[in-house]
């Protein structure tokens, strides 16, 4: 079995950006990319020093100066689909998280005339595209319907340093650095205005919107209701935590809405997002202005999950 190589950050000696290879084998014997027949290459304690890009993700945006990376985890191997939610505390996820806070390059590299199938095979080798900062991170829903990291990198120009930078969600400058990821890891704080929350449950007297239930959880006749934002807030969707962009919704409607698989139309019908065929119409009172534009924003977002990507990132 061939070893890794050690942990190394920056171009290896004699690569030039541009560079063409046969397979993992050749990146590995090159110092490129230490891990065979993985996507990313990297640790939790030290950090990520490379990644291979080979169209595994259907959330990925492959841009020549700026790339949106899914991050590692929840994939079937066998089927190449997701199946489960991603979470930042992943060696390769919360590697990347520790390159952001430090200023580590990434190494990029591009597989070639990717080939479909169960495992995604770059049938025309790869190439070495230089090196990228991590610019910014988050957690999103993708289009297959679960939760996954995502990281902003930034190609670097020749000769450019990475900065370093705090990814604690105070940018206290002195917590250790061990403290800051570690914050970031294991909770993801989405701050939303109360007072938006409960004017929208009071609106509807925690009655759904879409199915109809009020879910009474007391004796004294108290119900349970959650808010659902219509475009997402935080990034990469930037919603607004207004009245007019959230939903008074069931706790089961509530998931299946923030995954796609409940939409709105601009006429407030209510469709089944996996066969686009409609199963209702939404709840509202004169009161609630629910803007057409969140509800044109989340739509958009499931517009191609009918083309779900399959394989990995090797």
């Amino acid at each position: 079995m061939t070893k890794a190589n050690p942990v190394s950050f920056g171009t290896p000696p004699g690569v030039v950006e541009g560079q063409w290879f046969k397979g993992h084998a050749e990146l590995h014997a090159a110092g490129v990319h230490r891990q065979l027949g993985q996507g990313i290459s990297g640790t939790a304690r030290e950090g990520v020093d490379s990644i291979v890009l080979s169209g595994g993700y259907i959330d990925d945006v492959d841009g020549d100066l700026e790339i949106i990376y899914t991050g590692e985890g929840g994939r079937d191997r066998d089927t190449g689909r997701l199946v489960a939610d991603q979470t930042m505390d992943s060696p390769g996820n919360a590697g990347l998280l520790l390159n952001e806070a430090l200023g580590h390059p990434v190494r990029v590299i591009r597989g070639l005339k990717i080939s479909k199938g169960k495992r995604r095979r770059a049938m025309g080798g790869y190439e070495y595209r230089g090196l990228y900062r991590v610019a910014d991170h988050w957690m999103t829903v993708g289009k297959e319907g679960f939760r996954v990291c995502q990281f902003k990198l930034v190609k670097l120009a020749p000769g450019e340093i990475a900065e370093p930078k705090p990814v604690s969600p105070d940018g206290a400058s002195d917590t250790p650095l061990e403290e800051q990821v570690r914050r970031v890891v294991t909770s993801e704080r989405l701050l939303r205005d109360s007072r938006v929350v409960r004017e929208v449950k009071r609106l509807y007297n925690n009655t759904c919107q879409i199915c109809g239930l009020r879910m009474v959880v007391s004796p004294g006749g108290e119900a349970y209701s959650e808010a659902a934002h219509i475009q997402a807030l935080g990034k990469p969707h930037n919603g607004d935590d207004v009245v007019e962009n959230v939903l008074c919704l069931c706790a089961n409607c509530h998931v299946r809405f923030d995954r796609g698989a409940l939409q709105l139309t601009d006429g407030f019908e209510v469709i089944d997002g996996l066969t686009q065929k409609a199963v209702g119409l939404l709840r509202k009172v004169k009161e609630h202005q629910v803007r057409l534009d969140c509800i044109r924003a989340h739509r958009a977002r499931w517009a191609d999950r009918g083309v779900l990507g399959e394989g990995t990132d090797a």
